[in-house]
């Protein structure tokens, strides 16, 4: 009897005086034929089909179509992919976590065993969306943030330690410790892992899925991950295998070096500029050439991390000596650095220089081109020289709905004794904050020694400017204080706030009354810069419009100009002690002295700070947690409840029902972000959830964020489509979740207006334009809708993780045929649709949708159905993925 492929490949390597088996391509070539230029990142995949070949999920066809993509064998392909691992944040964890409690509780009710619902991977979730800046620029601000962050969230975090003790494979990092991203880079991801089977030492390739899309920074470290819904996530963990088509890999081709004064932040707004003009979505990136030689890991992160930005699926950097030396750097045992070497070069994922892989289409930037950047008004594709930055505000001020009535006129204000006027234009956000750019010593250095500087000649940030600085890592304080770098931050008012991802998920707190009161007396247009990477409207802060992205030492730049209308690149930052003025370019620190200060980081800092990294303070020890398998569930609760999504589940899916008179609850422009679908930040008093909080004996204080909520579904759907920057065309001229509730004229909120047509029975469709669902991995946005009652959305296109989304929670995508849209279509809203034969619906097929309009009229449009895969399609059928996965435990 012959050997399957899995077998045939079976082999041993030695790393350090110890024997791994492993399974070899080389040998699976013998078989396959020549694989030498397949893209180093399909080999990670190949290898995890080869390793897992059962010829039911995974079949030595499947093995044969990823080795004969040279040959675009490829196409549409679906294979059945199982990272090694998942890894988690707080906001996207908790629900997580309550949804594997209700399975629990469904298993339980459909006389099963709940001990299957646990994690047959290892899972980390690390703590790190929570922090908020509500205190700032003094010395004080960062036990302020964390007392208050326990305070608040106290409830969440004993539900996680609940669930710490409840489900195997399931660790906890605690707040304060850094962002997950971050964390991953420095002391979780292994390039390659090990462990036992049966009686072996197995290694094969560190992969994973996480619940954030900017787990793609792991890319920079050679491993393949990137960000999913909290929903597939959930089910990858309980041995679902991750379906997906065989990617398009674009190469991305990086020559030169970067020229003096250019940071790592300017690189990665202009790769992604470049990416999303070329089209990546759904395709994964790697980048190649001999400019790797001089790109250090921390920056390969930064452009890894930026990969939803540009719109790819992952941003890949091959494992090569760049690897290696930051391995040992983070305090990685020479043991496992032995075992990365040698495992990359035997399976040939390693980077030679000169390497040419083939490529669906290829890219190439000489790094000497690139020039200093921002990113904005409000997203991260839109990069602007520096230059020409206040041309774009400008730009950015004559969008804005009824602009015409705007005076722009300084606003006076008092704040703490003193009296100022805040003009159009001011910059009242400076925060070097997220994981992008809070992993790269060279720019945090940068903008410490810039710091330096500008205090040494007299310059101040400018008194309407809330600064802040969220690390991504205790590790990041060690250095600058061992630089000596701290003072001159503190000076400037970036004080430490907290570790974790704070002003890029919206968590920037508020703003000094007096300053808010003069924005809104002024109708100001203002300004924040950020060194994140997401600027998307109504994320960063309610009153602030126009956001911006930009390396750390920039943001402490526009601190000290405080305004967006200053040309950095021609104009003073500012006047020196003498009156005489200051110049960018006199306090931008040069190449060297970054370099000196780069230096100054050690392997020590990283093993000090990672060797108590699950144990946390003495308030997250001391929380009390009661050891049971079934939650106890608080009816009186606000942060965590019951979901209801297994209320009526039963063993048998029950046929899909078709889709009868469905009404538009809401019609939509192009790049609508799952932030717009599913706000994470504040939670206005007079909105649905406001009022649903108010109703329970909430306190406005203590609302928290849509974010930290959703645990709660009761919230999160009354904070559905609740951003304040979203249009919904169907009341133009309205900022907000606003509809109109049909037939008739009134307006109210969307969730006021779902509520009404349920009771009605009627089910609700959703009309969008191009790249719908962009943006984080928030499987909110695909469950709020779910619970208002819509069963389809029909777009222009959709953006890769949110439609999975949508069907693992039984909403059916679809996209409009070629050249048609909303508008050629002409449609108002009043429209009602049909879309029938449902249970006959196969992959990609085109599905007949009726437009019966106010006047009675019918039109059929062929949409394309997005169920992409056969796996996608059984999860849609079973009403969402993980009444799928609770069927097969039973």
């Amino acid at each position: 009897m012959s050997l399957t492929l899995r077998e045939a490949s079976k082999d041993t390597l030695q790393a350090r005086d110890k024997t791994y088996h492993y399974y070899s391509l080389p040998l699976a070539a013998k078989e396959l034929g020549d694989i030498s230029r397949l893209p180093k990142s399909l080999k990670v995949l190949l290898e995890n089909l080869l390793r897992w070949q059962d010829d039911n999920t995974v079949t030595a066809e499947d093995i044969r179509a990823l080795a004969g993509w040279l040959k675009d064998a490829h196409a549409d392909r679906e294979i059945a992919y199982r990272p090694a691992r998942v890894l988690m944040q707080d906001f996207t964890g908790v629900p997580a976590v309550v949804d594997l409690a209700a399975m629990r509780e469904a298993v339980k009710r459909l006389g099963g065993d709940v001990a299957k619902v646990n994690p047959l991977s290892p899972v980390d979730l690390v703590i790190d969306h929570s922090v908020t800046v509500d205190h700032f620029g003094d010395d004080d601000a960062f036990e302020e943030n964390v007392r208050l962050e326990m305070e608040r969230n106290h409830e969440r975090y004993a539900f996680l330690r609940w669930g710490q003790q409840a489900f195997s494979r399931f660790s906890v990092v605690p707040p304060g410790t850094g962002i997950c991203h971050q964390v991953n880079l420095e002391y979780l991801g292994k390039a390659v892992w090990s462990e036992m089977q049966d009686g072996a030492m197995v290694a094969y390739p560190d992969t994973l899925v996480g619940t954030d899309s900017h787990t793609t920074m792991i890319n920079g470290l050679g491993v393949l991950g990137w960000g999913v819904g909290g929903i597939e996530a959930e089910a990858a963990m309980l041995g679902q295998p991750v379906s997906m088509l065989i990617p398009d890999v674009v190469g991305f081709k990086l020559t030169g070096k970067l020229p003096e004064g250019i940071t790592a932040t300017d690189l990665v707004l202009t790769v992604t500029q470049m990416l999303r003009k070329h089209g990546v979505v759904g395709k994964f990136v790697e980048f190649y050439g001999d400019g790797l030689d001089t790109l250090p890991l921390a920056d390969r992160a930064t452009i890894a991390n930026m990969a939803p930005e540009y719109g790819a699926t992952c941003g890949f950097f091959p494992i090569d000596s760049v690897t290696l030396e930051y391995m040992r750097l983070s305090g990685r045992s020479d043991e496992q650095v032995a075992l990365v070497e040698a495992y990359a070069k035997a399976q040939g994922m390693w980077r030679n220089p000169g390497d040419e892989p083939v490529f669906t289409s290829t890219l190439e930037l000489s790094m000497d081109d690139v020039e200093a950047s921002l990113a904005g008004p409000k997203r991260p594709q839109d990069r602007v020289a520096l230059g020409d930055v206040p041309a774009a505000f400008a730009a950015s001020t004559e969008l804005e709905l009824n602009t015409a009535q705007k005076d722009r006129h300084p606003v006076d204000y008092s704040f703490k004794g003193q009296s100022h006027q805040l003009p159009d234009g001011a910059v009242v956000i400076a925060a070097i904050t997220s994981c992008t750019n809070t992993s790269n010593p060279s720019v945090l250095m940068a903008a410490g020694l810039l710091a330096k500087k500008a205090v040494s000649l007299g310059l101040k940030r400018q008194p309407w400017v809330k600064a802040s600085l969220a690390p991504g890592s205790k590790v990041v304080s060690d250095y600058l204080a061992h630089a000596k770098l701290t003072p001159y931050l503190d000076e400037l008012g970036f004080n430490l706030v907290g570790y974790g991802c704070t002003t890029c998920i919206g968590n920037s707190g508020p703003l000094p009354d007096p300053i808010e009161q003069a924005i809104r007396q002024g109708d100001l247009t203002v300004g924040a810069v950020l060194s994140g990477n997401r600027n998307f409207e109504g994320r960063i802060h309610p009153l602030v419009k126009t956001n911006w992205l930009a390396s750390p030492p920039l943001v402490v730049a526009y601190a000290l100009a405080g305004n967006m209308n200053i040309n950095l690149a021609r104009d003073p930052l500012g006047h020196d002690r003498n009156g005489d003025p200051v110049y960018l370019k006199d306090i931008w620190p040069s190449g060297q002295e970054i370099a000196r200060a780069v230096e100054e980081v050690s392997t020590d800092m990283f093993r000090k700070e990672y060797a108590e990294v699950f144990e946390g303070t003495d308030e997250w020890k001391s929380i009390d947690v009661e050891r049971s398998d079934t939650y106890s569930w608080q009816n009186d609760s606000t942060y965590i409840r019951l979901s209801p999504f297994f209320d009526d589940m039963l063993k048998e899916p029950k046929p899909v029902e078709d889709i009868h008179g469905a009404r538009i609850l809401a019609m939509l422009g192009d790049s609508v972000t799952t932030d717009h679908i599913s706000p994470a930040g504040s939670i206005k008093a007079d909105s649905p959830a406001g009022r649903y909080l108010q109703s329970h004996g909430v306190e406005r204080n203590d609302f928290n964020s849509y974010g930290s909520r959703r645990g709660n579904h009761e919230v999160m759907m009354r904070g559905t489509f609740a951003n304040i920057r979203i249009r919904n065309e169907m009341v133009p001229g309205v900022e907000g979740g606003m509809t109109r509730l049909l037939p008739g004229e009134e307006v109210m909120s969307i969730y006021d207006a779902a509520m009404r047509y349920k009771e009605q029975g009627l089910p609700l469709a959703v009309i969008a334009g191009k790249e719908y669902g962009s943006g984080s991995s928030r499987d909110w946005a695909a469950k709020g809708p779910r619970l208002l009652g819509v069963r389809v959305v029909i777009a222009e296109s959709f953006e890769r993780i949110h439609r999975s989304n949508l069907i693992g929670m039984g909403i059916l995508p679809l996209e409009f045929p070629q050249g048609v849209t909303r508008k050629t279509l002409q449609l108002t809203g009043e429209e009602r649709i049909d879309v029938a034969d449902l249970q006959n619906i196969a992959t990609g097929s085109t599905i007949p949708v009726t437009l019966t309009r106010a006047d009675g009229s019918q039109e059929i449009i062929d949409c394309r159905c997005r169920i992409d895969t056969s796996n996608e399609l059984t999860y849609y059928r079973n009403d969402g993925i993980l009444h799928y996965v609770i069927r097969n435990m039973l």
